[in-house]
């Protein structure tokens, strides 16, 4: 039984350092900061913006449903049923400007950083398959000159002609040598 909680704990502290669960609290912690940059931009520059042409803030922006909307000032309590469109509206330019600057500022140059990355490796893929190939050709050339310059370069034996055999064809050793003995 202490061995299962042994390896549930070992196993924990393996899901706990593994570099996806840090990356993802770093993002968190750095998403919390850049939320608050975003809300300063909302209210600092496009709710201005906005009041230029009506009301300061987005959030005075409001409908209302039924009956007339006063709100008493003695208790802060509104009467009829208020709709705060401009608080929703507010709400959808902050998500949009983040949108925005993570995709342009983040995404977009991690995709082309990780496509010139990918194509900068495939064609080291390919050089390195021309390699092995061009090295696999000399090496059966070198083989076959081995075996011509053997066989005294009189057609081979059993009428094989001058071309090597591969292991295990045919049947028994190769000319030159001993048999097995």
């Amino acid at each position: 039984m202490s061995e299962k909680k042994v390896s549930l704990l070992e196993g924990f502290k393996a899901f706990l350092t593994r570099g996806n669960v840090i990356d993802l609290g770093v993002a968190v912690v750095i998403g919390a900061a850049f939320t608050n940059i975003v809300n300063a931009v909302v209210k600092g520059v496009i709710n201005p913006l906005v009041g230029a042409f009506g009301t300061q803030d987005l959030d005075n922006y409001t409908s209302c449903l039924r009956g007339p909307c006063t709100t008493d000032p003695a208790t802060g309590r509104t009467d009829g049923i208020e709709i705060l469109w401009g608080s929703v509206l507010s709400a959808t330019l902050s998500f949009l400007i983040t949108g925005a600057v993570v995709y342009f500022l983040m995404v977009l140059p991690m995709a082309k950083y990780l496509a010139r990355r990918a194509a900068s490796h495939a064609a080291k893929e390919g050089v390195q398959e021309t390699m092995e190939v061009s090295e696999l050709e000399v090496l059966k050339e070198i083989r076959d000159a081995l075996v011509a310059q053997r066989d005294g370069g009189a057609g081979g034996v059993g009428g094989m002609g001058t071309g090597a055999r591969e292991p295990g064809e045919g049947g028994g050793p190769l000319p030159g040598r001993d048999g097995g003995r």
